[in-house]
C-alpha cells in the first residue's frame, strides 16, 4: 500500500478527533464558555453540517486544483481552525470555526477517499479506502476516550491545541508523501455547474439516500445510547464507558471487514448482506435491551455493521461515479459523505421524536425500520441500474 494512503489516514484521524471529542468535553465546554450543555451539544451538528455542505459543493469548486494541493488547504484549514478553537471567546466563535472546519473535513474525506481508490490496482480499492476511513473509527474508539482523559486533566482548550499540531504534522505528510498528479486537461475545462449536475444522476442520488438511511438507523439509536444503557438496560456508568470502547473497536473491525468483502464479493451483495445485519442488531436492541451483556454484545456488532457499510458505499458510490459521472468521482465521494452526515443529524432528531412521542424503549425499533428502507432501497436500486445497463446496451432504432 502507498506511504500516501497511510498518510491520508493519519489525517482522517486528525479530522475524527476534531469532530468526535467534543462528546467528552461537553460539560467542560459549556462550563468555561457560560453556556448551557445543549447549546454547547450544537458544536458537533455545526461540524456536522459543515462537511455535509463542504463535501460535495467546495469540493466541486475546487475541482480544477491537483489533489495533492486540496488536501493540504483542507489539513492547513484544520491546523488553524484548531487554534482559534483553543482560544475561543465565547460560544458563537467556537461554533462559527467549527462549521468551517467542518467544510475542509468534508472536502478532506472526499478528494482523500477518490485519491486513495486511484493509487492502488482495482482489486485493493476497498482495502485502500478502509486504510483512509479507519482513521475517524481509530479516533472514536482511542481518541475521544485519551482526549476526554485529557481534558479532564488539563484543559478542552488543551485538547484542540493537540488537534492543531497533529494538523500540522499531517501537513508535513502531505507535502512529502503524496504524490503531485497533474489533472487531465479535459477535467480542467469543466465548469462547476456541469460538475454538480454531474452527481444529480439518479443512480448516484439513490445511492446517497441509502448512505443517509443507514446513518439515520444507526444514529437514532446511538445517539440516545447512554440514556438506553442507563434505563433499559439499567447499567451503571462502568458499563457505558466499555459500552463506548467496545462500539468504537468494533467499527475498526467493521471498517476493515468491509474494505475485504468488497475487494473479495460482488458491492452489491456485501452491502446487502451488511444492512440485514445492521437491521437484525437493532431488531435485537429492542427485544433484548433489558439483557445487560447481550445488549452490550449488540453494541458491538452495531459497530461492525455501521463501519463496514460505511466503507462498502463509499466505495460503490466511487464505481457508479465513474459509470455515470467520470469527470466528478471526487464530488460523488463527497456526496457519500455528506449523506452520511445528515442522515446522523437527522437520526439524531428521528430518536429525540421517538422519544418524546413514545418512548426510550422503541428507538432502536425505528432505527430497524430505517435499515428495513434501506435495504428496499438497495433492492430497488439494483433493479434500476439493470435497467439502465440495458437500456445502454441496447441496439438503437433505425430512423429513416
Amino acid at each position: 500500500m502507498p506511504v500516501a494512503i497511510y498518510v491520508f489516514s493519519l489525517c482522517t484521524f486528525a479530522f475524527g478527533l476534531s469532530e468526535f471529542v467534543v462528546a467528552g468535553l461537553v460539560s467542560a465546554m459549556a462550563s468555561d464558555l457560560d453556556a448551557s450543555i445543549a447549546a454547547a451539544g450544537t458544536a458537533i451538528a455545526a461540524y456536522a453540517f459543515g462537511a455535509a455542505i463542504g463535501a460535495p459543493f467546495i469540493t466541486a469548486c475546487l475541482a480544477q486544483w491537483r489533489d495533492k494541493h486540496i488536501l493540504i488547504l483542507a489539513m492547513a484549514v484544520l491546523a488553524v481552525g484548531s487554534v482559534l478553537m483553543s482560544m475561543s471567546p465565547n460560544l458563537a466563535v467556537l461554533l462559527a470555526v467549527r462549521f468551517v472546519v467542518g467544510l475542509a473535513h468534508g472536502v478532506f474525506m472526499a478528494v482523500a477517499s477518490d485519491a486513495a481508490t486511484r493509487l492502488v490496482d482495482r482489486q485493493r480499492a476497498g482495502r485502500a479506502l478502509s486504510v483512509v476511513w479507519i482513521g475517524l473509527t481509530l479516533a472514536l474508539a482511542l481518541g475521544v476516550p485519551l482526549g476526554t482523559y485529557l481534558g479532564s486533566m488539563w484543559s478542552w482548550r488543551m485538547v484542540f491545541a493537540s488537534v492543531a499540531a497533529l494538523g500540522a504534522v499531517s501537513i508535513v505528510g502531505l507535502l512529502y508523501c503524496v504524490p503531485l498528479v497533474p489533472n487531465a486537461q479535459h477535467v480542467k475545462s469543466i465548469s462547476v455547474l456541469r460538475r454538480i449536475k454531474a452527481i444529480l444522476h439518479p443512480q448516484l442520488l439513490i445511492a446517497a439516500g441509502i448512505a443517509a438511511l443507514v446513518s439515520v438507523a444507526t444514529f437514532s439509536f446511538f445517539t440516545f445510547v447512554s440514556p438506553y444503557l442507563l434505563h433499559i438496560a439499567d447499567v451503571d456508568i462502568t458499563w457505558l464507558s466499555v459500552a463506548m470502547l467496545l462500539f468504537g473497536l468494533c467499527a475498526i473491525v467493521g471498517n476493515l471487514l468491509g474494505g475485504a468483502l468488497v475487494d473479495k464479493l460482488d458491492a452489491r451483495r456485501s452491502i446487502m448482506g451488511a444492512l440485514i445485519g445492521l437491521m437484525l442488531t437493532l431488531i435485537g436492541l429492542y427485544a433484548f435491551g433489558e439483557a445487560p451483556i447481550i445488549a452490550m454484545a449488540l453494541i458491538g456488532t452495531l459497530g461492525v455493521c455501521f463501519f463496514s457499510i460505511v466503507t462498502m458505499l463509499t466505495l460503490h458510490l466511487l464505481m457508479l461515479a465513474h459509470r455515470y459521472a467520470p469527470d466528478a468521482t471526487a464530488i460523488a465521494a463527497g456526496l457519500n459523505i455528506a449523506s452520511f452526515n445528515l442522515g446522523t443529524a437527522l437520526g439524531g432528531a428521528i430518536g429525540g421524536a421517538t422519544i418524546a412521542y413514545g418512548s426510550l424503549a422503541y428507538v432502536p425499533l425505528v432505527g430497524a425500520l430505517a435499515a428495513a428502507v434501506a435495504l428496499v432501497g438497495m433492492l430497488l436500486h439494483k433493479g434500476v441500474e439493470s435497467v439502465a445497463m440495458d437500456a445502454a446496451h441496447s441496439p438503437l432504432p433505425n430512423r429513416r
